[in-house]
């Protein structure tokens, strides 16, 4: 057997055994989350994409990130079709292959409009209340089984990338009485949209939780994304770049 017979064996033996090592791109979804993940062709994408960019550039992949609803995202990935989604909660795709390293803490709070006088004090509270939510979204085992059993109309699920302004545009119309959303979010979207202080808290549900960017069940390179993802950001938040990144977005490191 001559030298180049050799070569060729030993190559095709390394792209059998490292699954991620010849993707040159890997596709990321997920509906905007702003500014965990945000317009595609903004200049500020989100830091989470911002993340990807970086931990996957510096092992020489390159990223597709694109909008998709949610629950489509999440379906579209879990098959295979993409590799990852961002802004994922656990409680979201148990079956996903996650990382160690969060990539933030968040939690969920009640928003009503301006005056009014609802207030979120337990799940009794939610009762005939009507509630704008988004289809697909955890918001919790306790709240997601309840609203599951008791939904008597009372509670709206919308979809698409624009999920979150279609639930404000309600709000303000007092086509639903309240909405659940991160806090993080909120704010964001209301600052863009111009109408800060039309939209206010009324109680948060629940306790903060690790947001993740989330990779496919269905793929055999996901642990070595993943991987790439604990050992990058750690590597970020060492050296100083994982600050210079959310200094961008006005956020602070979650650790």
């Amino acid at each position: 057997m001559n030298s180049n017979s050799l070569m060729r064996i030993f190559l095709v033996s390394v792209a059998l055994s490292s699954p991620v090592c010849f993707a040159d791109t890997i596709s990321i979804r997920a509906d905007s989350w702003f500014p965990i993940n945000g317009e595609p062709e903004s200049d500020k994408t989100g830091y989470m994409i911002d993340l990807a960019v970086k931990i996957f550039g510096d092992a020489e992949h390159t990223v597709d990130y694109r909008l998709a609803p949610w629950e489509r995202a999440v379906a579209d990935v879990r098959k295979g079709k993409y590799d990852c989604v961002v802004g994922a909660y656990k409680e979201d795709a148990p079956d996903f292959v996650y990382p160690e390293e969060s990539w933030g803490l968040d939690e969920s709070a009640f928003f009503v409009k301006q005056g009014e006088t609802w207030k979120y004090t337990g799940l009794s509270s939610i009762e005939n209340v009507k509630l704008g939510l988004v289809g697909g979204y955890a918001y919790g085992e306790d709240f997601d089984a309840y609203i599951k059993a008791n939904n008597k109309g009372s509670y709206q699920f919308v979809k698409g990338d624009n999920a979150l302004e279609k639930n404000i545009k309600k709000l303000l119309g007092g086509r639903i009485t309240a909405t659940v959303e991160s806090p993080l979010v909120m704010y964001a979207s209301l600052k863009g949209m111009g109408i800060q202080g039309q939209i206010i808290e009324a109680g948060m549900l629940g306790e903060p939780s690790d947001m993740y960017i989330a990779c496919s069940p269905a793929k055999k390179g996901s642990k070595d994304l993943v991987s790439l993802v604990d050992e990058g950001t750690r590597r970020l938040r060492s050296s100083g770049e994982l600050k210079t990144i959310l200094d961008q977005y006005g956020l602070s490191d979650w650790k």
